[in-house]
């Protein structure tokens, strides 16, 4: 049966979400699809819940230790820590060795989210994948009930957060070269010099 949390702080949410669950939480951006990163089985289920084969979702971590942990190598995360915690991913490059994250793209974007809530779920769990809560060519769900239209029973767990009106994605950038190359623009604002604005 599909758990329905009033809050991220929802102790059930630590055991699903290490047991290999997917669910549907509020980020600091949008409402998003979670599953732990560490788990390929369950990041496989996440992908294949929204159809996505060659574009990977974002991994969110409480601290860059925990990035580390995972196995991304530190000079990568380290370079850019002190753009979070932020609603800013940066696309890092990645080995073999996550290859069931990545997709075969040898990168993946990467954040510490903003939301101390979240951060504080993130510590219990370890870095979780995440993707906006729909489906391809479909709008972003702002609540739960949109959120249940996309996803049903097929997903373990689902956090109402309330209404997410004007939901603004997160913004994804890379280094290259010491320059950053903004990708997407979102919720966080980068000037010619790399400094942020809200």
């Amino acid at each position: 049966m599909t758990h329905i949390a009033d809050s991220i702080t929802d102790t059930e949410l630590v055991s699903l979400l290490k047991g290999g669950g997917v669910g549907v939480i509020p980020t600091d951006t949008v409402y998003g699809l979670v599953c732990s990163a560490a788990d390929p089985v369950a990041v496989k289920r996440l992908y294949a819940l929204k159809h996505r084969e060659h574009k990977p979702g974002t991994v969110i971590a409480a601290k860059v230790q925990q990035f580390i942990d995972l196995g991304i190598r530190p000079r990568y995360v380290k370079a850019v820590e002190d753009f979070w915690p932020n609603p800013l991913s940066v696309v890092i490059p990645c080995d073999e060795t996550h290859a069931y994250l990545h997709l075969g793209k040898h990168s993946l974007a990467v954040r510490v989210p903003s939301d101390k809530m979240l951060r504080s779920l993130l510590l219990q769990t370890g870095p979780l994948v995440t993707t906006s809560a729909n489906l391809p060519g479909e709008p972003v769900a702002t609540n739960i009930d949109e959120a249940q239209k996309y996803f049903g029973n097929q997903i373990d767990f689902y956090v109402n957060g309330g209404d997410i009106a004007k939901p603004v994605p997160s913004t994804i950038i890379r280094i290259v070269d010491d320059a950053i190359e903004i990708i997407r623009p979102g919720a966080v604002k980068i000037d010619e010099n790399g400094r942020l604005s809200q």
